[in-house]
């Protein structure tokens, strides 16, 4: 009988946690204030960008320095736009600069991710920053 009352017990507990999980799935979306994971798009799927493609600076975390497939919370710094996926990056993109810039992999010259051309290098969501849309052609095709 113990044994019944427990496993009934855990099934009751289980049940209660996925009942809550559905519903905060169901209210997705709808909060202003969602805040996405620090996990990178790696499942790319036909209507997603693809190694190679050029990406929307505000689906990129920029602390990361990886593609998340969805919209990243606003980091305005110094009247321009940065992305990050949580908090600690909302808090880390004013603070620390490193983070708000990368090398260009053509002309290996510092560059403003703000302003970036940001384009997805790996199936695992990871970006690159480029001057301008020449400079990745260029990368592109080899062009020194």
């Amino acid at each position: 009988m113990k044994v019944q009352f427990k496993f009934l017990s855990i099934v009751a507990f289980a049940t209660v946690l996925l009942i809550g999980c559905s519903q905060n799935k169901s209210n997705e979306g709808t909060s202003t204030n969602e805040v996405t994971t620090a996990t990178p798009a790696s499942n790319v799927k036909s209507n997603e960008p693809k190694k190679g493609d050029h990406v929307p600076s505000n689906l990129v975390c920029m602390v990361n320095d990886a593609y998340m497939g969805k919209q990243q919370l606003e980091v305005p710094f110094d009247g321009k736009t940065y992305y990050g996926c949580c908090e600690m990056c909302k808090k880390r993109i004013p603070q620390d600069e490193s983070v708000r810039y990368a090398l260009d992999p053509q002309t290996m010259k510092k560059v403003d991710k703000a302003t970036a051309y940001i384009v997805l290098i790996a199936d695992g969501g990871e970006v690159a920053y480029f001057e301008n849309e020449q400079n990745y052609t260029a990368f592109k095709n080899g062009v020194k």
